[in-house]
């Protein structure tokens, strides 16, 4: 069976704010890294943007394999504790992502460590781009880009 290290992240600027993840898939036996997704998730809170960050590098994970084991390894110790059910769940906007990771892959395959901030920099990394995207103005994924202005032509101007 395949072993993989998901590190996620997420964060807004403000709470709630402009909001997005990082997420990296690691081979556990190699350190090579396998996957990366990064998303601008508009206004959210931290929370959310962590728990996004998870369902991404799960997914990611099932996608390289659909049976690895996978080690979480997070710097949010809310989603670590909730999902490794050390803790209650009890904010309604929490409970329905929770459970949505729980399903990505079987809870038998995944354990959840938490780690500090300066040992999570490459998904800090993707999800602060992420951000910066989107303050800089380029829409999340789930949202089509606006249509451009048309340019003013000679006769409207």
């Amino acid at each position: 069976m395949r072993e993989f290290i998901v590190e996620a992240d997420g964060g807004s600027r403000g709470n709630p704010g402009p909001a997005g993840y990082g997420a990296v898939v690691i081979d556990a036996a190699t350190g090579e890294t396998l996957a990366e997704a990064a998303e601008f998730l508009g206004t959210v809170t931290n929370n959310v943007a962590e728990y996004r960050g998870l369902l991404a590098g799960l997914r990611a994970a099932r996608e390289l394999d659909p049976t690895p084991r996978v080690h979480v390894r997070m710097d949010s110790k809310l989603v670590v504790e909730q999902m490794s059910g050390r803790w209650k769940i009890k904010h309604p906007d929490m409970k329905p992502l929770a459970m949505e990771a729980s399903r990505v892959l079987p809870p038998a395959q995944v354990t959840y460590e938490w780690i500090p901030r300066e040992r999570n920099k490459h998904a800090d990394r993707l999800a602060n781009e992420a951000m910066d995207r989107g303050v800089a103005g380029t829409p999340p994924a789930d949202r089509p880009a606006p249509e451009p202005a048309a340019a003013p032509t000679a006769a409207s101007a």
